[in-house]
């Protein structure tokens, strides 16, 4: 039997624990570290917008100058994610 070690992707804390299955069939795991914001993860997502480092991109781009269309179709997600994701960022 393997058995892989799982680590959350933004404390690296390997203080997890399994948090049921998405409606597509994934594992989904908690992080159980108290000084963590990052609640629950997946291992492979399926589409390319739910990427935590597609997420922080679209960010920087945007910061950068970007327009919405020109962040989409650089990072090959849609107009939507990318909106989506701008409208979640508190304005500084």
């Amino acid at each position: 039997m393997v058995s892989v070690v799982v680590k959350c992707p933004l404390c690296k804390s390997d203080e997890i624990s399994k948090f049921g299955v998405t409606e597509q069939g994934k594992q989904r795991y908690q992080c159980k570290n108290n000084s963590c914001c990052k609640n629950t993860f997946i291992l492979s997502y399926s589409r390319n917008g739910d990427l935590p480092e597609v997420k922080k991109k679209i960010i920087d781009v945007a910061l950068n100058g970007s327009g919405v269309r020109d962040t989409a179709r650089v990072l090959g997600v849609s107009i939507n994610t990318v909106i989506s994701e701008l409208k979640k960022k508190k304005a500084v």
